[in-house]
């Protein structure tokens, strides 16, 4: 009994702690820097890509998935509007630098990661939501990733 407490407790904590930390950093009502897509599930010329700069001036704290938290901006880089269907749905980066890859899916829960692929970062959305995806992209440390490349995906 004891221990089961002990568990949900955790688990509490860490998620109240994942998004009240990446809520306060990012601001998701703010117009995205480098652009959006509006994509119905089965789109074509998949995968679609835009290009950035990863990093910011905001430390967000470890998260799950970015144990040693990164930095990021305040308004995101990208967004995705979607209308989904029966495919899974996954962001991926390819940078000449350490990114990290932080999205607020539609629901307002918080997903991170690092160094999926060398590197680079990716989330999978094995069955994703319809709805408005905020995606920003980090730096494991203050630095900034110039031609940093966002691809959304229904193939990968």
């Amino acid at each position: 009994m004891i221990g089961s407490i002990k568990t949900a407790l955790a688990a509490v904590v860490t998620c109240a702690a994942f998004s009240v930390t990446a809520a306060e950093a990012q601001n998701y009502n703010l117009a995205p820097s480098y652009g959006s897509f509006n994509l119905s599930a089965g789109f074509s010329n998949d995968p679609r890509s835009a290009t950035g700069r990863a990093g910011g001036d905001i430390h967000v704290d470890p998260l799950a998935g970015c144990p040693g938290g990164g930095w990021f901006a305040n308004a995101p880089d990208f967004r995705l509007h979607y209308q989904a269907g029966s495919f899974p749905l996954t962001f991926y980066v390819r940078a000449n630098g350490d990114t990290m890859l932080l999205v607020n899916a539609p629901n307002g829960n918080w997903y991170c990661n690092d160094d999926t692929d060398g590197l680079d970062p990716a989330i999978r959305f094995p069955s994703p939501a319809s709805g408005q995806y905020d995606v920003w992209i980090g730096t494991f440390n203050r630095s900034r990733v110039q031609n940093t490349t966002v691809y959304v995906t229904e193939t990968r």
